[in-house]
C-alpha cells in the first residue's frame, strides 16, 4: 500500500488518500470571483499535480511474472485490452490473498549496477490519461464516495469557468518513483519531468501563451519544485505564472518511519500491515519522504528498547540498518538524502496553504518486541495529521529572504493533510490566487 502519502488519511505521508468519504462543497463565488468562460475571461491554465497514491495506477503481467501462489496467478480474472489492469487503487487489496498478490505487483527494486530503480520482473506498469483530470479525480472510479481525491478541486474551478481539456489539466505520474540528485539516473522519474513540462507547454500554447498555474498536493509539491528548479529562467518567466503548493512535505514526514519500521495500513481496515512493509519500504518515492537533518536535526524521533538506541533525521542510515531494510541504506544516502539538504528556489511566486492544529506523529518509542510489534508509544505534535509543521513551512522560509522569489504561506487551522482538497476555506484560498492572476490578465488586455 504505496504511502506517502500523502492521499488517505489516519491519525495523522503519505500515502493514499484514497479511502476518504468524498464531501461535495459547492462554493457560491461573488461576481469577482466568477471566471466564466462564456463571459469572455482570459483564463491562465491550470494543472494539477497529486499526491502519493492520488491518481490510478495500471498494470500487467508478462511471462516473466512469478506469482507468490496460485491466487496471484488468475486475479484479476477480468482484464481489458492488452491484458491492462488497475493496479491502483482496487479494493481487493483490503483481502488478505490479494493484499500479497497487491503487494508484489506494487515492489520497486533497487538495481545497484544500474543505480536506479524499477519494477519487479514481469509486472508492467503505466499511468493513462496523463494530460486528464480523469484518474485523479477518483483513484477507483467505481467507488467515488469512497475514494474521491481531487475530484472537489477540479470541479470547483470548473463551475469557476475552467473547462477539462482546454484550461484545467491533471498531471498524474507513478507515484512509487521519485527523483535523484545530481550525477544519479532517475529514469522514471526524470521522464516525468519531460512530460509534465510538454504538458505544460502545451497547455500554454492551448490558452495563447498565457503561463500556467501550477496547483500541487503533497508529494506533487516536491515534482512540480524540481520541474521549476532544473528549468532555465526564461522558460519559468515564459510558462508559469504562480506555483500552489497544498500540504507540500518539503522536509519530510515522522510518519514515514512508522511505515518503514512496522508498516502502516493508513488506517484501512482488515489489512495486515506486515504484508504491505516490504512494498512500502521498496517505494523510492518513500525514501525522499523521510525526515530530512535540515528540517529535523538532531531532535530524537524513534527510540528503540530493545536496540537501546535512538534515532534522528542525522542517523537514518543506522535506523533503516536496524529495522533489516539494510538495502534501502545506499540509495538512500546516495540519491535521496541530498534532494532535503538544499531546497532550491522555485524561481516563480509561490502559494503554500498548509493545515496545522491537527494531531501529527512526532515521536514513536518501540519497545522490547521490536519495530514488527509496533510502537507502544506515540507522541503526537503540530502539523496537518500527516506533515510535521516544521517540515510544511520551515525548509521555504529562506525563500523569503531572496529578493527575487515571492512566496506566500497560508496557515489553515484544523485542516488536514488530504482534507485540504475539500476543504471550504482553502478551496477558496485557491479561487482567490486564481482570480486574481486571472483578473489581471483580463485588466491588461482591455
Amino acid at each position: 500500500m504505496h504511502m506517502e502519502a500523502l492521499p488517505m488519511e489516519t491519525t495523522n505521508p503519505l500515502r493514499a488518500v484514497v479511502l476518504v468519504s468524498a464531501v461535495v462543497v459547492m462554493l457560491a463565488l461573488s461576481s469577482c470571483c466568477a471566471l466564466s468562460a462564456g463571459g469572455g475571461q482570459l483564463l491562465h491554465p491550470v494543472i494539477l499535480i497529486p499526491g502519493s497514491g492520488g491518481n490510478q495506477l495500471e498494470a500487467r503481467l508478462t511471462d516473466d511474472y512469478r506469482p507468490s501462489s496460485l491466487t496471484c496467478r488468475v486475479w484479476p480474472p477480468v482484464r481489458g485490452r492488452a491484458g491492462w489492469f488497475r493496479l491502483w487503487f482496487e479494493p481487493s487489496v483490503l483481502l488478505a490473498p490479494l493484499t500479497r498478490c497487491f503487494a508484489e505487483r506494487m515492489m520497486l527494486y533497487y538495481d545497484r549496477d544500474a543505480d536506479d530503480y524499477r519494477n519487479a520482473p514481469g509486472v508492467e506498469t503505466r499511468v493513462s490519461d496523463f494530460g486528464s483530470t480523469s484518474t485523479l479525480r477518483y483513484p477507483d472510479p467505481t467507488l467515488k464516495l469512497l475514494t474521491g481525491y481531487m475530484d472537489t478541486l477540479a470541479s470547483t474551478l470548473e463551475t469557476a469557468g475552467y473547462e477539462e481539456g482546454h484550461s484545467l489539466f491533471g498531471a498524474p505520474y507513478d507515484f512509487r518513483y521519485g527523483l535523484a540528485a545530481p550525477g544519479h539516473p532517475s529514469q522514471v522519474g526524470s521522464a516525468y519531468l519531460d512530460r509534465l513540462r510538454l504538458l505544460v507547454e502545451s497547455a500554454c500554447a492551448a490558452n495563447g501563451g498565457r503561463p500556467a498555474i501550477l496547483v500541487a498536493h503533497s508529494l506533487g509539491g516536491l515534482y512540480a519544485l524540481h520541474l521549476l528548479a532544473r528549468a532555465p529562467a526564461p522558460w519559468r518567466d515564459a510558462h508559469v505564472k504562480r506555483l500552489v503548493t497544498l500540504s507540500a512535505p518539503w522536509g519530510g514526514s515522522v510518519q514515514v518511519m512508522l511505515t518503514f519500521a512496522s508498516g502502516n495500513t493508513l488506517g484501512v481496515p482488515f489489512v495486515d500491515a506486515s504484508l504491505i512493509r516490504a512494498e512500502q519500504r521498496s517505494s523510492e518515492s518513500n525514501l525522499w519522504l523521510l525526515p530530512t537533518p535540515k528540517v529535523f536535526g538532531n531532535t530524537t524521533l524513534v527510540v528503540s528498547e530493545r536496540h537501546n538506541r535512538t534515532y534522528s533525521a542525522k542517523n537514518v542510515t543506522q535506523f533503516l540498518q536496524d529495522i533489516g531494510f539494510a538495502e534501502g541504506v545506499e540509495p538512500y544516502r546516495a540519491r535521496t538524502r541530498p534532494l532535503g539538504e538544499a531546497l532550491p528556489e522555485p524561481g516563480v511566486p509561490v502559494t503554500c496553504l498548509v493545515g496545522t492544529g491537527v494531531d501529527t506523529v512526532e515521536s514513536l518509542v518501540f519497545g522490547d518486541e521490536g519495530f514488527d510489534a509496533g510502537p507502544i508509544k506515540v507522541v503526537y505534535g503540530d502539523g496537518d495529521g500527516t506533515v510535521n509543521l516544521a517540515s510544511l513551512v520551515g525548509p521555504i522560509k529562506a525563500w523569503s529572504d531572496s529578493p527575487a522569489q515571492i512566496i506566500e504561506v497560508v496557515e489553515l487551522p484544523k485542516v488536514s493533510h488530504s482534507g485540504i482538497l475539500k476543504d471550504k476555506s482553502a478551496l477558496e484560498q485557491i479561487l482567490r490566487t486564481v482570480d486574481s492572476i486571472n483578473l489581471n490578465v483580463t485588466s491588461n488586455s482591455q
